[in-house]
């Protein structure tokens, strides 16, 4: 068996990716901060450790993993990311482990990495336009992220390409477009859009708040074929960023909408302020279909059907 390391096994794509490796027939170690909140872990061993602390990733990472799936980070959505407050935690988290997760793997002789990058690297100027984001692969530069979580995505891109050319290391990389599904936060502060609207919907008698004017457009891929893209980006050949995303815009109160429609309820939106991010964002998916010759699913309703009767699920049991 194929003997592989997810970081970051505890989180929301991160239980899907385990699962779905398993699946595969690889004998997966996990490794996080905490088990996965919703569901039991698939992995063959869980190792609860914190991958800021070199000691712990020295102990972690043998000469007998062929692969590495590098997820671990210091994220969320916008309430946890675009206030500033979480912002040097943020990047001293994220690139410490990054940089643990890189030596060890040079110290050991591991030769295979999945890094996941995000949208959130892409500059700012060219996603002020809700309905006309630049965000194509070859945009990144001159670079002016949004955000210090996308400083530290860009950073690390660089940094996984730079060990990859200086130390032998197959690096591959992807560029996250708001993934959702089941199994993900939609209540800690830490939920991106699609769960909080589903949660805010499945409670409501009517009214739902959205942070800013709710023309702010985004794309969102469900986690189904995030994994499947993980798995074909991994596979590829391609050695340079490649987004993972969906290309169909939606404005957040059109979602919100949407989600109702799900829901079969009737609501009215307050508009309030939030913090909100850039204003336009979606994948440019022409690199991934070139390379790869595969392009992901679109189907939004599918995925947001699939999410609302989860968290709908979970509310109801709490």
């Amino acid at each position: 068996m194929k003997k592989v390391l997810v970081c970051g096994a505890g989180g929301f794509i991160g239980t899907h990716l385990v699962s779905s490796l398993v699946s595969r027939g690889c004998y997966v170690i996990g490794a996080d901060l905490k088990r996965p909140e919703f569901s039991e872990t698939q992995a063959h061993e869980f190792h609860i450790i914190d991958l800021r602390d070199a000691n712990a990733v020295e102990a972690l990472i043998t000469s007998d993993i062929e692969e590495i799936y590098q997820l671990a980070a210091d994220m969320g959505g916008a309430g946890y990311i675009f206030t500033g407050e979480n912002d040097a935690d943020v990047m001293h988290n994220s690139a410490t482990i990054n940089l643990n997760v890189l030596n060890e793997m040079v110290k050991k002789g591991v030769k295979r990495v999945f890094y996941s990058s995000s949208a959130c690297m892409y500059p700012s100027h060219n996603q002020e336009d809700p309905s006309n984001p630049l965000l194509s692969e070859d945009s990144a530069y001159p670079a002016n992220p949004d955000s210090e979580y996308g400083w530290e995505k860009l950073f690390s891109e660089r940094l996984y390409m730079a060990y990859a050319r200086n130390y032998g290391i197959v690096s591959r990389i992807a560029r996250f477009h708001n993934i959702f599904g089941p199994l993900g936060s939609y209540n800690n502060g830490k939920e991106k859009a699609p769960a909080a609207l589903c949660r805010k919907v499945a409670l409501s008698s009517g009214e739902v708040e959205i942070w800013g004017p709710g023309n702010q457009t985004r794309s969102f891929l469900f986690i189904d074929e995030c994994v499947e893209g993980i798995h074909r980006i991994m596979d590829s050949d391609y050695d340079k960023p490649l987004n993972l995303g969906s290309e169909r815009m939606i404005s957040i109160n059109d979602l919100a909408y949407l989600i109702a429609n799900i829901s079969r309820k009737n609501i009215y939106i307050k508009n309030v302020p939030g913090p909100v991010g850039v204003m336009g964002r979606t994948s440019h998916n022409d690199l991934i279909e070139k390379v790869l010759g595969w392009r992901p699913d679109e189907n939004l309703e599918h995925g947001l059907e699939k999410t609302y009767e989860w968290i709908a699920s979970q509310l109801a049991g709490e």
